[in-house]
């Protein structure tokens, strides 16, 4: 019995493997387009780190976390995030950024969230502002793959090399 027969459900991304493909070269496409709109590498990562924790998406948490540290995002923030609102230690624009994350995975919207949303658009300008909400909206599809096909988490060492 292979490993994926003996999973108790299907991963999504070997079961189908051109649906696979197509999400990420869409996932791929929005990071570049959100590149050259304004968002920075680690602001992204910021984003997919936080809609992960809202989801519990243990696999992308585990990804994006490596990757943020990788791209210079301090560990001290990526400890505080659940408690960003109520740190000092997150500039204007991570607060608009997180606001978006948030939003955009709390649907549907309330008088509250849109009115986090447009001060978000306000602090960030459109191009940065839509590209915030086109990579929550997509690590929210990655987010639902990787909890529905329970993708594993294996074990790292401090380095992050598995162990």
């Amino acid at each position: 019995m292979t490993h994926l027969e003996e999973h108790s459900l299907p991963y999504m991304d070997k079961a189908l493997p051109d649906a696979w493909k197509a999400a990420t070269t869409f996932a791929s496409a929005i990071s570049r387009e959100a590149a050259q709109h304004g968002l920075s590498l680690a602001e992204g990562e910021i984003i997919k780190i936080r809609v992960s924790q809202l989801n519990g998406c243990v696999f992308c948490l585990d990804l994006h976390s490596r990757q943020a540290r990788k791209l210079g995002v301090p560990q001290q923030k990526l400890d505080l995030l659940p408690a960003w609102r109520e740190s000092t230690l997150f500039s204007d624009r991570e607060a608009a950024l997180l606001a978006v994350a948030e939003t955009a995975t709390t649907l549907p919207l309330s008088e509250d969230s849109k009115a986090d949303l447009l001060a978000a658009r306000s602090a960030l300008g459109q191009e940065a502002f839509v590209s915030a909400e086109w990579v929550a909206t997509t690590i929210n599809i990655f987010n639902r793959i990787s909890i529905l096909s329970e993708h594993p988490v294996r074990a790292r060492d401090a380095e992050g090399k598995l162990s």
